[in-house]
């Protein structure tokens, strides 16, 4: 299992206190620092089940000057997403948790984090 985290971010530090707590085993990536790769992405948002604009925070600034929420939102768009998210990782919601059964979760709540733990 590895969760991809912001350690500024609340959330990010209730998912992991709550790993720690149920004993489960996990690797931290800080993907601020530990930029995901345009395939790295693809093959998480394949994991979710999700598109690259349904893991965008688009309140960020750099969302803002890139004008993400004009974006067009469909498969011919969508590697201009990918491309966003990992020239601009703090677009990236967080955090997610890759589960052992090769899915993912963004576990922004406790209920996702144990549901990510269920897998």
């Amino acid at each position: 299992m590895e969760i991809w985290i912001n350690p500024a971010c609340s959330k990010c530090r209730s998912a992991i206190s709550l790993l720690d707590a149920e004993g489960a085993g996990y690797t931290v990536r800080r993907y601020l620092e530990d930029v995901p790769s345009p395939d790295e992405i693809r093959e998480v948002l394949e994991r979710l089940g999700l598109e690259p604009w349904d893991i965008t925070r688009t309140q960020e600034a750099a969302a803002k000057e890139l004008g993400l929420k004009e974006w067009p939102r469909d498969d011919g768009s969508r590697e201009r997403w990918i491309t966003a998210l990992s020239e601009h990782p703090k677009l990236i919601q967080r955090p997610i948790i890759t589960a052992e059964d090769g899915t993912a979760v963004v576990a922004r709540t406790d209920e996702a984090v144990r549901d990510a733990l269920s897998r």
